[in-house]
């Protein structure tokens, strides 16, 4: 498995990813997906196996340390060094779930952002997710002010170095 930065190339691959794993309240649309493949490459993430994207992991660098709604609207360019690098979306094609590809992606942003030195990454996920996320260093800082597709989201934050 070859895990490298995502090119506009990919859109259309990750857009059937991303609607496999989320429902259309929470997926990322197409011109989000564009947008964050201009404005943040160095921080969009795909697992390729056999020439084929199996997963995708994506978030900019922000300045606060949660995830706000209004990140999903507008984002920026990472900066060069500093800030908690976010994750908006780590997906993976269901047919390849269960074999280590999220914790992969997962361990490949937290290697780019340390090298970055950011803080932290965090992130939003559902309460099923929870364990998940704590089995590879994250803590559960309670409920996220998030209202993402309607449903209640956790903060999850792992400090870097």
């Amino acid at each position: 498995m070859k895990i490298r930065n995502a090119t506009i190339e990919d859109l259309s691959e990750l857009i059937v990813i991303e609607n496999l794993c989320f429902v259309k309240e929470e997926a990322a649309t197409r011109a989000a997906f564009e947008k964050r493949l201009t404005i943040i490459p160095d921080s969009f993430f795909v697992a390729q196996e056999g020439g084929k994207i199996v997963g995708l992991v994506n978030g900019p660098v922000i300045p606060s340390a949660y995830i706000t709604d209004e990140l999903f609207r507008d984002i920026q360019a990472n900066p060069v060094s500093g800030g908690h690098q976010s994750i908006l979306g780590l997906a993976v094609d269901p047919r390849f779930q269960k074999l280590g590809i999220a914790a992969t992606l997962l361990a490949h942003m937290e290697k780019a952002a340390t090298l970055q030195r950011r803080e932290t990454v965090t992130l939003t996920c559902k309460e099923k997710y929870i364990r998940f996320y704590e089995s590879h260093g994250y803590s559960n800082r309670g409920i996220s002010g998030s209202q993402l597709g309607g449903v209640v989201w956790f903060n999850m934050i792992k400090k870097l170095q």
